[in-house]
Parts: C-alpha cells; structure tokens; sequence
C-alpha cells in the first residue's frame, strides 16, 4: 500500500487499521517515549515532514511528570491543527486504576504490564483489565507483555541475563487466546534502556528473529518491540518482516535530548530564555526520530 493511502486510512479510521495496513505492507509503525513538549513536538515534526503515522507513548512516570489529561489533549491538539496521524499510548501501565484513568482522559492504546507477575496471574489480571477497558471504550487497543525484557529506559553499567525469560510461542498463543488482547509484548532478545557500550556505538542488541517468527504465527496478533534502542537496524528490519508490527524507542530520544540541551548550552553560555535553547534538544530528538521512522517504514514508499 502507498504511504500517502496508510497515512490517508490513519486519519480517518483508527490505530487498529493502520496496525492492520502497516502489516499487510511489511512496515512498523514507530512508537516513541515522550517525557516533555520538547520531545512531542519533535516527534510530531517528524511524523508530519515525513508522513508516516506514529505512536506517543508515555510510561506512568512520564506521565505524573506532564499529566495524564493534559498530554491527551495536548496531542490532541496538534492531531487537529497539523492534521497528523499520531496515537497516543500509556505505556507500561502497571495497575488497572492508571489504566483506567488513560482510558478515561482518550489515550487510544494501553499497555497493561503485570510481566512481572507470575505467568497466571498476569494472564487473569490482563483479562480483566481488558474487560475493564473496552467497557471504558470498546475502540481502545490493550496490549499484553509477558517475558523478562528488564525494566528503565536508562544507561546500563551491565546487561542482565533475561536468557531464562523469553516468550514461547505456546505461552504467546495461550496468553493472547485466554486475555482477549489486541496486542502482544514478547521478549525476543530485547532489553529495555541501553548499555554504555551501546550508546558509544560499539555493541548492538540482537533479536532472536525465529522466535518471532514462531510467536507470530502463533499468537496470531499483532507484536510490540519494547527495548528497541540500541538494536541492530538489520535486526530490526528481519523483525518487522518476521512479524513485529510496532517498534518501541525511548532511550536513544532521551540522549538525544540531552545532547542537544547540552550542545545549546554551550553555543550560548548566556542565554536564559527556554525557547532560545530547546530547539537544539528539539532538533537532535527530530533526527533520531527521522532516521528510525525511515528504518521502520523502508518497504513504503513516501
């Protein structure tokens, strides 16, 4: 499908649709952390220079920081005045009373992470949860996690061993069967937040691709890459053709910000004004953003 036509169905239809188109063109969409105007403004700019549809998301942290009604409308506003087809997602909702309360302030995706939790509890705590929420809003999408892809968006001294925690594709199909979820989080490789090794560019993370392949095919839903800073761009390039349908960036905007602050800073030592300073965090967000959307949208064409 031509990128103007998916943009096109984004803007009049909903996320489930242009999940659905994204994966029958082999594209992602690209889902990114938001954590200040800053960084939303820059990831809007993108979307809308380069016209490609995009998730917001917004972890609880993230959250109480900007505020659960106020980020809504926020991208609210700017999904009208820019006519730019961007969704908003509470990210890594680790309670049912947050949940509810994005349901209730608009967001159109939440993910309800118990991971956590042992794999039952987990399971029945999500199926009610989803119950809870499309009862909120039938039209809303929630996504499941199970698996260990460790926890914080932040630079790591060491990598953990979640070796003993990735997703079988008999778990995916038996959690995704037995919740009712529209979306599925598995651990495939993928770690949260970033090694130093990683942010100097020297080491990439690496996605077991099989087992993707095999948790697609049987889980039947479609997948979320949680973690995917850091990752190798031809690993994440055989991952949305095994399958993974959203890719989820965090940490690689987070340094981006603060090297654009810090580059701000240093061309004008003086300057107290914000608006004089944060367009350089803006515009080093924007390039990352940029560069991973065309990563994630390489089969479509502009």
């Amino acid at each position: 499908m031509k990128q103007k036509e998916l943009v096109r169905r984004s803007l009049m239809h909903g996320l489930r649709d242009v999940l659905e188109q994204s994966q029958k063109g082999r594209v992602a969409i690209g889902h990114f952390n938001v954590g200040d105007w800053v960084i939303l403004k820059a990831v809007l700019a993108s979307s809308r220079e380069l016209n490609f549809p995009v998730m917001v998301g917004a972890s609880e942290g993230e959250r109480d920081f900007i505020g659960v009604r106020q980020l809504a409308a926020m991208v609210r506003s700017l999904r009208e005045e820019w006519n730019c087809p961007v969704f908003l997602n509470a990210d890594h909702t680790h309670s049912l009373a947050k949940a509810v309360e994005a349901a209730k302030a608009g967001f159109d995706a939440i993910v309800f992470d118990l991971s956590a939790l042992p794999f039952e509890q987990n399971l029945q705590q999500t199926k009610e949860a989803v119950e809870t929420l499309k009862a909120i809003n039938p039209g809303i999408l929630v996504e499941g996690e199970i698996g260990d892809i460790g926890t914080g968006s932040e630079i790591h001294e060491e990598a953990p061993d979640l070796s003993k925690g990735l997703t079988s594709p008999a778990e995916a199909k038996h959690f995704a069967e037995a919740t009712g979820i529209d979306i599925l989080a598995p651990a495939v490789g993928n770690m949260h937040g970033m090694l130093k090794s990683m942010v100097h560019g020297s080491a990439k993370k690496r996605l077991d691709i099989q087992r993707i392949i095999e948790i697609k095919n049987a889980a039947q839903v479609p997948l979320t890459l949680h973690g995917g800073s850091g990752t190798d761009d031809e690993d994440l390039r055989k991952a949305i053709l095994a399958g993974i349908n959203i890719i989820h960036i965090n940490t690689e905007l987070r340094i981006a910000w603060r090297r654009g602050l810090e580059e701000g800073l240093v061309k004008r030592p003086n300057e107290v004004v914000p608006y004089n300073i944060l367009p350089f965090a803006m515009e080093s967000v924007k390039e990352v953003v940029s560069s991973r959307l065309k990563l994630f949208n390489s089969k479509g064409a502009l």
